[in-house]
This record gives structure tokens, sequence and C-alpha cells, in this order.
């Protein structure tokens, strides 16, 4: 098995996710007790943040670099960034080193078209949903994105960063993100992308009655497909 480098930090929740999932898929592979061979960099979330605020993504560009080339020289053969919203930064990644960074959104456009689904509701940070980035990607395989809007953008948002990215599960922003859904399930969302990291500690298939793209779980496995160096059908 290969050595999966993870950015990690962004948030530190999610990056337990990706740990999780990771070993839960290595174990599944090749039987217990094997784990998967991981090097995780881990950020600073509130520097990133800071960052994310101002606007300096020259600078976290440079941050999320530097953090990939200390994966490569420890060993890593693929990167993940795990966060999507850090993925406005993947081209200079991928300029640093000379290892697969695997990208959130292609893998998740992969799995959308596989169920022949063409309008996804996108949510996300602020970042996520608003800028094109993501929405790029998602146009370039054929998918048409709905965001929520302003309003529903901005409690959203609030939910990721004071609530999800510290652990913090409450009822009401379930019930809240479910609602937004359902609105724009309304308007011809075919299914919805959890497209921040820690959605999936909030929203799960079950919540709702279109399918449910959870990215660090798609993103995650994708990488251990690379990993692995085959493709197998139970993933």
């Amino acid at each position: 098995m290969q050595i999966i480098g993870l950015i990690g930090g962004i948030t530190s929740q999610s990056t337990i996710l990706y740990y999780q999932i990771l070993n839960d898929l290595a174990a599944k592979h090749k039987g217990e007790p094997h784990a998967a061979k991981c090097i995780i960099f881990s950020v600073d979330f509130g520097e990133i943040q800071q960052l994310q605020h101002d606007g300096r993504w020259d600078l976290l560009n440079d941050i999320m670099s530097e953090a990939g080339k200390n994966l490569e020289k420890a060993g890593a053969t693929s990167i993940l960034i795990c966060a999507n919203t850090m993925h406005l930064t993947i081209e200079a990644v991928r300029k640093s080193v000379s290892i697969p960074v695997i990208h959130i959104a292609e893998a998740t456009a992969e799995k959308i078209v596989a169920k022949e689904l063409k309008k996804i509701v996108l949510l996300g940070t602020k970042y996520t949903m608003e800028m094109d980035f993501y929405k790029d990607v998602l146009t370039s395989f054929g998918i048409e994105t709905l965001i929520p809007n302003a309003e529903e953008r901005a409690e959203v948002n609030r939910v990721i960063y004071e609530e999800l990215s510290k652990g913090t599960l409450k009822e009401s922003s379930r019930e809240a993100y479910i609602t937004i859904i359902e609105r724009l399930q309304n308007e011809g969302a075919e299914g919805v992308i959890l497209g921040c990291t820690e959605i999936p500690l909030l929203i799960q298939q079950k919540d709702v009655s279109i399918p449910v793209f959870d990215t660090t779980t798609i993103h995650a496995t994708k990488a251990m497909e690379l990993a692995i160096s085959e493709l197998c059908d139970d993933f």
C-alpha cells in the first residue's frame, strides 16, 4: 500500500474523519487489523481562517504548497487537501510537488455522473458556494449547480465556522440544512453535495430523500483506490 499524504487541520474535525475513513477502507480491503499508511501535515486553522477572511489567497497558496512539499519529502505518494474550500489552492500545490494531488470536486463529479444526475445542490462555506472554482469543475462534467440564496448561504456558512469546525452538532442546524435542501429539491435539484468536509457530521443520507454526495468519503476513497493501485467494486 502506498502512503497517502493529508494536508489537515482545516479543520481538525474533518482531518479526524479522513483518518477514520481511510483506516476503515484499508481494513475493508486488506482485512483486520490492517490500517492505512498516512502522513498528516496539520496547518493552523486560526491562521488559515484569518487569511481567508482577508482574501490573502497568495499567502494561502504559499502555506499549502509548503505543506505539500513537506509531505512529499516525508514519503507521501499522493496528497489530499482535507477541505473543500482550500482546493482554491490546489494548482499551487500541484505545481510544487511531483506526486498526484487528488481534486475533491473532480472525484465528486465522477460519482454524480455515474448516477446520471445533472442538477445538484452545493452546500459549503461561502467561498465554496459563491466562488467559481468548485462550480467550474462541476460544469466541466456537465453538471448544473444550484446554491442557496444569500440568507441561506449565510446560515450554512455560520454553522460550519461556529459549530461544525468545533465539533458542535445542533438539531436546529440540522433542520435548517434540511429545509434548505428540500427547498432546492423543489426547484429541481436531483442530489446534494456536502461540499464542506465537516457537513457529514451533521447531514447524512437518511436525512433527505435525494442522493447525498459526502465529499469527505468520496475524496478519501479515491485516494485509497490510488494507494492500492486497483479499483474495488465494494468501494
